[in-house]
């Protein structure tokens, strides 16, 4: 893209080696490639910018496009271009204002030898033709005064050739110089319906009405019939001038057509996802992907098709950027809001862990056990987090947990030892049935504080596993314990 752009700068700067009033389409021809080219290549970088802005989870606010050198440049070129053409234009309308001034004067002279009451007629036929023949030498003047200087050119020669009834045969030699100049003009104006370009043969035939003005009267018996020649061949080229306009103005309705139909289509996909009030309502990552894929589908084909209507084109192009960029501003603000809860997951999560850390150097381990346990239990409330933290949170978390019910299992093993050997010795220090009653319930309330424990450790590494089996084979020994008990108490 970056090359087709200079390659127009190049073509530009040729064009400003010529005359500047030659070559006023190609620039205009070049400056719209230019600058159709320049914003696709704008938009395409912003859309890239909205696009990877959105992968990050992020919007895009205040986006400037970078500097595009080569644009200044074709700018800088298309300046250039204009005070060329403004000089110019300044300087024909200095020599057309010059040429209106000599045409009048001649005006006032053809006007003294129209209305001369007396006449020498080869004298002022001589005249005549000398002004005649200055005022062919002039260029062109105002616009807004050539008609009526060439309708004064004109009454002041018929004026002239009805005052002094000059010689018949000069007359007519007149008229069929006129004649045979007008005829080529005619026949100039015939070939012209031959010429490819439509636009060409309408400057070219703009030109041959020029001269024909500029050529005197012929004949009053052949003036409506050669006229009607002229006219005629200057309607077919009219014509088709008009139809070469008609079909680029149908190209643009057709354009116009087609992206009315892709808005519909955005419309159509779009709404499919909103309430009534206009909101979406997509939870799914991937139902938003699958949408922005689609949208840069439409953009595709809305890139293909041209341009429609002057009149519609700003307002169909800004009708489906509202569509589009309401699309992802939307997806934006959600995937900003899951951050939003990603964060507030992970602050929670990182609270637990402070408060399981803390519980860790507690030696009232019924109490901090039963915390431990809670925390766990509201650890798994807590949603997702980051992905990038997922995985070093959670370790960080049964890291800790893990790192207190081992410790906890050694000093349960340390103080069931120490429990059997106290209880060893009551029982043999102590007698009746009463005793051995009370060592029976707290048995059952130990087992019963045992089974109830056991199902909040909801670890998943080998740790935690191992702590499940311990307190498993603690449980299965108080059992024992009591069944042993039960038989004393029966023998009692």
């Amino acid at each position: 893209m970056e090359n087709d752009k200079q390659s127009l700068v190049d073509e530009l700067k040729a064009l400003l080696e010529q005359n500047v009033t030659e070559v006023k389409d190609q620039v205009e021809e070049l400056k719209v490639r230019f600058y159709r080219r320049f914003h696709e290549e704008q938009a395409a970088l912003k859309q890239a910018a909205e696009e990877a802005a959105a992968a990050n989870g992020e919007t895009l606010e205040n986006w400037q496009p970078s500097l595009d050198q080569v644009e200044v440049q074709f700018r800088e070129l298309l300046n250039v271009y204009k005070e060329k053409k403004a000089e110019v234009a300044k300087q024909i309308e200095a020599e057309q204002e010059q040429n209106l001034l000599r045409k009048e004067n001649i005006l006032a002279q053809m006007k003294d030898l129209a209305q001369a009451e007396t006449a020498d007629v080869m004298g002022n036929l001589q005249k005549m033709r000398d002004l005649q023949a200055e005022w062919k030498t002039i260029g062109a003047v105002p616009a807004p005064k050539a008609q009526e200087i060439w309708k004064e050119y004109q009454q002041y020669q018929e004026q002239f050739y009805d005052l002094v009834k000059i010689n018949i045969e000069l007359r007519d030699l007149d008229f069929k110089k006129n004649l045979e100049m007008k005829t080529l003009l005619c026949e100039a104006a015939e070939k012209l319906k031959d010429n490819p370009s439509v636009v060409e043969a309408s400057r070219a035939l703009q030109q041959l009405h020029d001269e024909w003005a500029e050529i005197g009267p012929v004949a009053r018996e052949l003036r409506e019939d050669l006229w009607n020649r002229f006219k005629e061949a200057s309607s077919v080229i009219n014509k088709k001038h008009q139809a070469y306009f008609d079909q680029i103005h149908a190209k643009e309705q057709e354009n116009l057509e087609k992206k009315q139909a892709l808005i519909a289509r955005v419309h159509e996909l779009l709404d499919a996802h909103r309430d009534e009030a206009g909101e979406y309502t997509i939870k799914s990552n991937k139902v938003w992907d699958e949408i922005s894929e689609q949208l840069q589908g439409v953009q595709t084909e809305w890139r293909a098709i041209g341009f429609a209507p002057k009149k519609q084109n700003q307002a169909i192009y800004d009708e489906y950027r509202a569509l589009t960029d309401g699309f992802f501003r939307a997806k934006a603000q959600y995937y900003k809001s899951i951050r939003d809860v990603f964060s507030e997951n992970l602050r929670r999560k990182r609270e637990l862990l402070a408060k399981v850390e803390e519980l860790r150097a507690s030696e009232n381990w019924q109490n901090a056990t039963s915390q431990i346990v809670a925390l766990q239990k509201e650890w798994k409330t807590i949603g997702p987090v980051a992905r990038k933290y997922s995985d070093e949170i959670w370790k960080q978390f049964t890291a800790v947990c893990d790192d207190f019910f081992n410790k906890k299992r050694e000093m349960d093993k340390a103080a069931r030892g120490e429990r059997r050997k106290a209880q060893n010795e009551k029982m043999i220090q102590t007698s009746d049935k009463n005793k051995l009653m009370r060592i029976y319930e707290n048995l059952q309330q130990e087992i019963k504080t045992a089974e109830n424990n056991i199902l909040f450790f909801t670890g998943k590494s080998k740790t935690a596993n191992r702590l499940v089996d311990d307190m498993q084979k603690k449980i299965d020994d108080l059992k024992a314990q009591l069944i042993e008990l039960e038989k004393k108490l029966s023998e009692e």
